[in-house]
C-alpha cells in the first residue's frame, strides 16, 4: 500500500494528466487536490484524445475511484458537461466512481465576470489569467463568503447566500468595472438545476480517503498547474491561486502529512509557460518555434500558444526542495528528436554573479541570464522505445545529466503521447 502525489515541476502542462493515468493502473483512489477548470490534462488512449479539466485522469480506468477534493473550486456546468462528454465515449461515470467534497468551493457566474473585468482594466499589466473566475472564487474562499458544495446542494441555504453575495459583485460589477450587473433569478435557477444533478456525487471525501487509506488501497494525488504557479512559491504576482505542491495534497484532500509515501514530480524535458511572467530559458527563435511545433503546446483550457525554452536545472532543483521529490517522470522527450545540440541551464548569473538557487522574488528572475551546459542531439525516432536500452545513446546521455544534475532519481520517461508509448523503469507504486 501507497500514497503518493503528482506535481508538475515547473510552470504546468509538464504531462501530469498522461503520468496519472499511467499510475492509475495501480491505484484504487485518484484525488485532485487543487485548483480548477484553468488546468486541462490531455490524455490519449487508443487513439483517442481526452482533455479533462475537472475529474482526475483515473476516470478512464474501470473500478477506480475518483475524488475532487475541498482543495478544488468547481464550475457546476463544466464539471456536469466533462461527465456527459465521457459518457458518450460509453465511459463509465456516476456517483459510484466519481466523488466530490462537500467542502469544495463553486465557481459562481461573478467570479468570472470579475475575473475578465479585472484583466482587461489591467492592459498591458494584465498577468494572464484564464478567465475562469478561480482567482476570485478562492478570494470569495478565505473570505468566508464562498458558497461550498454542500450548500448548493441545499436550495434555502444557497439562495441565502447568493442573494448576499450577488448584491456585493453587483455593485463591484456596476459601479467599478461599469459592467452590466447580473440577475438573480437567472443565477438561481441556474445553479438549482445543477445542484440536484450533482446532490448524488457530494460527499465526505477527507473520511473516504481514511477508510481507504485502512483497508491498505493505494492512493494517487493528482495535482494541477506546476510548483512555480504556487500562490507562494512561484513566481507571484504571475501565478495560480492555490498551492501547486504537494504539501497542498494535505490541506486539499483532507489527508495527514504521514500518510504520504512518496512525490512524483513530472518534469518535461524542456519548459513551457503560458501567461506572463519570466522565464529565463525561453526561446524566441526556430528552436522555440520547434518545441511549440513539435510539442503541439498550445493549452488545453485555453488554446493559448505556450512559449517554449531549454530544460531549466535552477527550477527543477528549486521544484524538488519545495515538493520533496522521490523520483522524476521525463515528458516530451520525443520532441527533441532532430535538434542537433540540446541544452540544460545549470546556473543564472544576475549582476555578473553566479546563482544556483531559484530567486523568491520575480524581479530579480527577470534580469536573470542562464548559464547552459551542452548535449549532442539525436535524430533517431525514439517513439517506439519501451526500455531504457532501446534508445540513443545520445538521448541516454541527456537523461542521465538530469538524474546527476537533479540528484533525483528517473521513474518514468514518455516518447510520445500514447498510454503506450512509456517507459517505466521503476513503478512507484511497487517500491
Amino acid at each position: 500500500m501507497a500514497n503518493i502525489v503528482v506535481v508538475g515541476t515547473q510552470w504546468g502542462d509538464e504531462g501530469k494528466g498522461k503520468v496519472v493515468d499511467l499510475l492509475s493502473e495501480s491505484a484504487g483512489y485518484i484525488v485532485r487536490f487543487q485548483g480548477g477548470n484553468n488546468a486541462g490534462h490531455t490524455l490519449v488512449v487508443e487513439n483517442k484524445k481526452f482533455i479533462l479539466h475537472l475529474i482526475p485522469s483515473g476516470i478512464l480506468h474501470t473500478n477506480r475511484t475518483c475524488c475532487i477534493g475541498n482543495g478544488v473550486v468547481v464550475d457546476p456546468g463544466v464539471l456536469l458537461g466533462e461527465i456527459d462528454k465521457l459518457r458518450s465515449h460509453q465511459l463509465q461515470v456516476g456517483p459510484d466512481n466519481l466523488v466530490i467534497s462537500g467542502q469544495a468551493h463553486v465557481i459562481m457566474p461573478y467570479h468570472r465576470e470579475l475575473d475578465n473585468a479585472r484583466e482587461l482594466r489591467k492592459g498591458k499589466g494584465k498577468i494572464g489569467t484564464t478567465g475562469r473566475g478561480i482567482g476570485p472564487c478562492y478570494e470569495d474562499k478565505a473570505s468566508r463568503v464562498g458558497i461550498r458544495m454542500h450548500e448548493l446542494i441545499d436550495p434555502s441555504l444557497f439562495t441565502a447566500k447568493l442573494k448576499v453575495n450577488l448584491e456585493e459583485k453587483n455593485f463591484f460589477l456596476e459601479i467599478f468595472f461599469g459592467v452590466k450587473p447580473l440577475d438573480y433569478n437567472q443565477i438561481a435557477d441556474e445553479y438549482l438545476a445543477y445542484g440536484e444533478k450533482l446532490r448524488p456525487y457530494v460527499a465526505n471525501v477527507s473520511e473516504l480517503l481514511d477508510r481507504a487509506r485502512r483497508q491498505e488501497k493505494n492512493i494517487l494525488f493528482e495535482g494541477a498547474q506546476g510548483t512555480h504557479l504556487d500562490v507562494d512559491h512561484g513566481t507571484y504576482p504571475f501565478v495560480t491561486s492555490s498551492n501547486a505542491v504537494a504539501g497542498g495534497a494535505c490541506c486539499g484532500a483532507g489527508v495527514g502529512p504521514s500518510h504520504i509515501d512518496k512525490v512524483i514530480g513530472i518534469c518535461k524535458a524542456y519548459t513551457t509557460r503560458v501567461g506572463g511572467g519570466p522565464f529565463p530559458t525561453e526561446l524566441n527563435d526556430s528552436i522555440g518555434q520547434h518545441l511549440q511545433r513539435e510539442g503541439a503546446e498550445f493549452g488545453s483550457t485555453t488554446g493559448r500558444p505556450r512559449r517554449c525554452g531549454w530544460l531549466d536545472m535552477v527550477v527543477l532543483r528549486n521544484a524538488a526542495r519545495l515538493n520533496g521529490l522521490n523520483s522524476l517522470a521525463i515528458t516530451k522527450l520525443d520532441v527533441l528528436t532532430g535538434l542537433d545540440q540540446v541544452r540544460i541551464a545549470t546556473s543564472y548569473v544576475h549582476q555578473a554573479s553566479a546563482m544556483e538557487v531559484f530567486p523568491n522574488e520575480c524581479f530579480t528572475l527577470e534580469s536573470c541570464e542562464p548559464s547552459y551546459k551542452d548535449f549532442p542531439g539525436w535524430s533517431e525516432d525514439i517513439s517506439g522505445a519501451r526500455n531504457f536500452s532501446d534508445l540513443p545513446v545520445k538521448t541516454q546521455r541527456y537523461l542521465r545529466a538530469i538524474e546527476e544534475l537533479s540528484e533525483i532519481p528517473l521513474s518514468i520517461i514518455s516518447v510520445g503521447p500514447g498510454r503506450e508509448q512509456t517507459i517505466m523503469l521503476r513503478n512507484p507504486f511497487e517500491g
